[in-house]
């Protein structure tokens, strides 16, 4: 769930000073779901869990978040299975299971203890949050039946710039030069990489961009409206799945109807089981990897895993990226490393 593909982008979020459970979101390999929620609130004494060093558990995350990505493409693509929405929705269900199964047979969610969400928090904070997030979930996951994963990746590097300018228009962070020449970098950067696309596909990049803008503006909101309230990636999952799928389960009936029901036995359930089991286990990496590193650690780690990644995607898929490309996607790299580097001010 994927729908942390995201957690590293929460990390690169450039309003008010985050704590340290705020860097990472809930992952649902859509990047998503490169999927990841926002971090409400927390205990005050941190949870007796057992710790891992960096080393052991992001070459775990980054194996799971590509993992997801690649799962979920193969589903769409390979085996025509061109569903997004019921397989987002049906990632959230067993998400919304299958933290419960934890929180009564494990100390995963013993932070759950500590939030209280009343009708207001629901309809102010939770409702409008997970509006946003399954919209975010639905057009990235969306974008895999247009565009390659690769070149997606690639459009994700234009995450920060959006979260920047949402922030800029919203008043919540005033520009500087420094800001101006890192936007200026990574949006040159994803332009270049996009004129390179041999396989262009105006439609897919569209929805892509849309799914950008909703989860630019999801992670803002996060800030403006749950400042100062954190939790880690499972408890977060807990309370915003069962809502973001029955957002999604309203949805369904208007995108794709029954079809992917009447589609079911011809892909079986031990491959729907599967491809949800690896984005859950995904959500559960990411608690274990907050505090395993420093925030640049961590974004390293995920610049290191898009690469892996659209490096596997062009072995496995065959799918031709340009030298153009490659250099307008170093470029965005660079930029979104100095981002993280100057602490988003």
């Amino acid at each position: 769930m994927s729908q942390v593909e995201e957690a590293r982008q929460e990390q690169q979020q450039p309003v008010v000073e985050k704590p340290p459970y705020a860097e990472l979101q809930i992952e649902d390999g859509t990047d998503t779901q490169e999927a990841a929620l926002p971090p409400p609130a927390t205990s005050s004494s941190p949870n007796p869990r057992a710790k891992l060093s960096a080393t052991a558990i992001i070459p775990v995350w980054i194996i799971l978040s590509s993992g997801v990505i690649i799962y979920n493409n193969h589903l769409y693509n390979a085996l025509q299975f061109r569903y997004p929405v019921f397989l987002v929705t049906w990632h959230l269900t067993f998400a919304a299971v299958g933290t419960r199964i934890l929180q009564r047979t494990t100390n995963l969610l013993d932070g759950s203890k500590d939030v209280h969400v009343s009708k207001h928090m629901f309809l102010r904070s939770i409702l409008p949050i997970g509006l946003l997030f399954s919209g975010s979930l639905i057009l990235s996951n969306t974008a895999y039946l247009y565009l390659s994963v690769a070149y997606i990746q690639m459009l994700k590097a234009f995450t920060p710039v959006a979260i920047l300018l949402i922030s800029w228009a919203s008043r919540i962070q005033d520009p500087n030069r420094k800001l101006m020449v890192i936007v200026l970098m990574i949006s040159c950067g994803v332009a270049l990489a996009s004129h390179g696309e041999l396989h262009f596909n105006i439609y897919g990049f569209a929805v892509q961009a849309a799914a950008v803008a909703f989860e630019a503006s999801r992670l803002v909101m996060i800030q403006i409206l749950l400042h100062g309230l954190k939790m880690d990636p499972l408890v977060s999952l807990h309370y915003y799945a069962p809502v973001c799928a029955l957002i999604n389960l309203a949805v369904l009936p208007f995108t794709e109807g029954l079809a992917p029901f009447y589609d079911l036995p011809r892909i079986g359930p031990l491959i729907l089981f599967s491809n949800a089991s690896v984005a859950f286990l995904l959500n559960v990496a990411a608690v274990f990897l907050v505090g395993a590193g420093s925030g640049l650690v961590l974004t390293l780690a995920g610049v290191f895993k898009d690469i892996l990644l659209i490096s596997g995607s062009v072995l496995l898929y065959r799918a031709p990226i340009t030298p153009l490309q490659i250099f307008g996607y170093s470029v965005a790299l660079c930029g979104l490393i100095l981002f993280k580097m100057s602490g988003g001010k």
